[in-house]
Order: C-alpha cells, then structure tokens, then sequence
C-alpha cells in the first residue's frame, strides 16, 4: 500500500512544482511560500479533526515533539529554498535537482537510521544523482 501512496505524492509533488511556478510570478518567493504553507495547514487539521487523530496528541513524547518540531523546520527551509529556485530557475530543472533529497535520503537512512542498503537502492540512487547531475550541468 505504501508504493501508491509515494506514488500519489510524486503525482502531487509535480502539480507542486507546476502550480509553484505559475503561482509566483511577480510576487516575493517567501511570500508565496507563506500563503501555501497556510493551506497545507488548513487541509491537514481538517483531516486530523474529521478523522479524530487529534487525540492522539497527548502521547506524543518528549522525542516526538523534538523531531517533529526538527522535521517541520526542515521543511519550511525546504520550501523557501524551493520556491526561490522555481521563482529564478526552470521548474523542469528545478524539480529533478530537488530530487536529489532522495539520494541525500538514502545516506542518511543509512547513516543515521541503520537501515540496510541493498544494491537496487545503492544503484537507484546513483541514478539519481547522475540525472541530477546532468540537469545541474546544462544550460
């Protein structure tokens, strides 16, 4: 199950870019960045309180908070960079070169979270990267 829904959020990670690009033009990145994150927000807590895991908040841990509070800084860094990349640069170069996070993904799950590193991973990555590569180095 989880296979359709990375797929899903490649499908909606394109309609970002694409939706980004057109959405930026004439104004400031980081206020465009502002007015997404809004929405993101407004859909998720909808979610949450239609589905009632709002309850669930009080088990939430001292780690989790840490990490979730790191993971959401990551993010919105991630967006800003992001969205300043699309407002200057081509979103069919922007968007690959932003792919490269599943590489630097791949390493630190390695790295950091011990999990194992098979060959098609290993070789999926470095295809990646040389994509990435190749779009970093045209004009």
């Amino acid at each position: 199950m989880w296979k359709y829904y990375a797929v899903l959020s490649a499908v909606f990670a394109a309609l970002t870019a694409i939706f980004a690009k057109m959405g930026i033009k004439g104004i400031n990145s980081d206020l465009a960045t502002a007015i997404r994150t809004c929405v993101i927000l407004l859909i998720t807590w909808g979610i949450v309180i239609v589905s009632g895991a709002g309850s669930g908040i009080k088990e939430l841990t001292r780690t989790n908070w840490l990490f979730l509070l790191l993971s959401g800084a990551a993010t919105g860094l991630s967006w800003l960079f992001y969205f300043k990349a699309l407002q200057l640069g081509e979103a069919s170069k922007v968007a690959p070169i932003d792919k490269l996070s599943v590489a630097f993904t791949i390493l630190l799950s390695f790295i950091i979270l011990k999990e194992p590193l098979g060959w098609r991973v290993v070789l999926g990555g470095c295809l990646i990267v040389g994509g990435s590569l190749v779009i970093l180095m045209g004009k």
